[in-house]
């Protein structure tokens, strides 16, 4: 199997292009499990597949978590997918991508950055608190799309000087909270300045800290913008990463419509000749 290694803001990503591969999808959470383990073998937080669009897109961007298990969308992979998508003249400068949580459009602005509307917010409740060990911490719950990608949003103040270790018990419990039915990919942020945003965020199949999340943002600007700490208008937000730059343009008591902006990287190219991968399939 061909493959691409990507990154955006270094979430980073396998590419595998199904349109050439014609490999059963059932394959995929396997191939996933295999290929994005860091010490066994290429390494990524998920495995992206390009495939056969069927409701009148580009192309569909099939995703999957490094556990194997099928991620809704991925904001930094969208804008990867879209850079190959248009290098591999699958489609123009801009693009049109089937997901599962719904259509997501791209736009190149130059031969690196990459532009996307994220999925529409489905469900935004401003007033969501979670209660770990008996401490009470304010939270709003978002989910994107439809069916949609499930984000917890938590303040958390000194964020940049946070134990590492005590925030990513916090973000595990958060995740796995039981008023979230689908789990929730957990958020920490602070505002640190106009318009701007430092975050962290704990990754549902993942389960640990990635170095950005572009849905994430999305999520953490949406209720940002709505509680008007943040003018939804080029929102820088910094992670471990890197920066992306959302907007969100709000109607009323709503967001009818969410952008990100940001960088790609292709780090390789190659051919997957992983033994393991061999012998499982």
């Amino acid at each position: 199997m061909k493959f691409w290694k990507m990154n955006g803001a270094g979430n980073d990503f396998v590419v595998l292009n199904n349109l050439e591969e014609h490999l059963p999808a059932e394959v995929f959470p396997q191939i996933a499990k295999t290929l994005c383990e860091r010490h066994m073998s290429i390494g990524a937080d998920g495995l992206m597949v390009i495939d056969t669009p069927t409701e009148g897109g580009d192309y569909k961007m099939r995703f999957y978590n490094s556990d194997g298990s099928i991620g809704e969308m991925c904001g930094n992979g969208a804008r990867c997918i879209c850079r190959y998508g248009y290098e591999n003249s699958l489609a123009g400068e801009m693009q049109t991508v089937e997901t599962t949580a719904g259509i997501v459009t791209g736009r190149r602005i130059d031969s690196r950055l990459y532009r996307i509307r994220l999925n529409d917010p489905s469900i935004v409740k401003l007033d969501a608190p979670v209660e770990v060990d008996g401490i009470r911490y304010p939270c709003a719950y978002v989910e994107l799309g439809n069916p949609g990608i499930p984000h917890a949003v938590v303040p958390y103040a000194n964020l940049r000087q946070a134990d590492e270790n005590d925030l990513r018990e916090l973000g595990r419990a958060i995740r796995w909270y039981h008023d979230f039915p689908k789990g929730a990919n957990v958020n920490f942020f602070e505002v640190t300045g106009e318009d701007t945003v430092f975050e962290r965020t704990f990754e549902r199949g993942v389960e640990d800290f990635t170095y950005a999340c572009g849905t994430g943002t999305g999520a953490v600007v949406t209720v940002l913008t709505l509680q008007g700490k943040v003018s939804g208008q080029g929102v820088r937000v910094n992670m471990t990463g890197g920066q992306l730059v959302i907007d969100a343009e709000r109607e009323n008591s709503r967001i009818a419509s969410l952008y990100l902006t940001g960088p790609t990287n292709i780090v390789c190219k190659g051919e997957v000749t992983d033994e393991e991968l061999r012998l499982a399939k």
